[in-house]
């Protein structure tokens, strides 16, 4: 079980770094584009490529709004998850310690019960004449 749930959790992890790797490329690629775009000179541009730049200054200022709530949504939703782990694994501790205690005291009484209490008479041994202290 602990190999499974290690297996889980790296493939977890391989996925989240894989996704920050495309998110680091992306983001790379657009930073040099801008350094780019503001290296040549855009003021002496006609008045129709100032307001696309404009338009597309605003459609990435938007698709950035939505990536952060989205973000912001998901880590809420994530710690919402973790904490009703939390719960449940807390929720289990009463069972996991009334199991202890059973296995506690059932391995105390079989220690320390006197042996010849629990013997059977001897005609209540099948298939024996004696009784199986004797036969050793």
């Amino acid at each position: 079980m602990h190999e499974i749930l290690n297996q889980i959790l790296q493939f977890l992890q391989q996925g989240i770094a894989a996704i920050f790797r495309f998110i680091h490329l992306v983001w790379s690629w657009s930073v040099n584009q801008v350094s780019h775009l503001f290296s040549v000179p855009w003021q002496e541009w006609p008045v129709l490529k100032v307001i696309l730049l404009v338009v597309i200054v605003a459609l990435v200022i938007w698709a950035l709004f939505q990536v952060f709530w989205e973000l912001w949504f998901a880590a809420e939703r994530i710690l919402a998850a973790f904490a009703a782990l939390l719960v449940a694994l807390v929720h289990t501790l009463p069972r996991v310690l009334l199991a202890g205690i059973v296995a506690l005291a059932g391995v105390w009484i079989i220690n320390h019960i006197d042996n010849s209490v629990l013997r059977l008479p001897d005609k209540l041994w099948a298939g024996s004449s004696s009784s199986p202290a004797e036969n050793q």
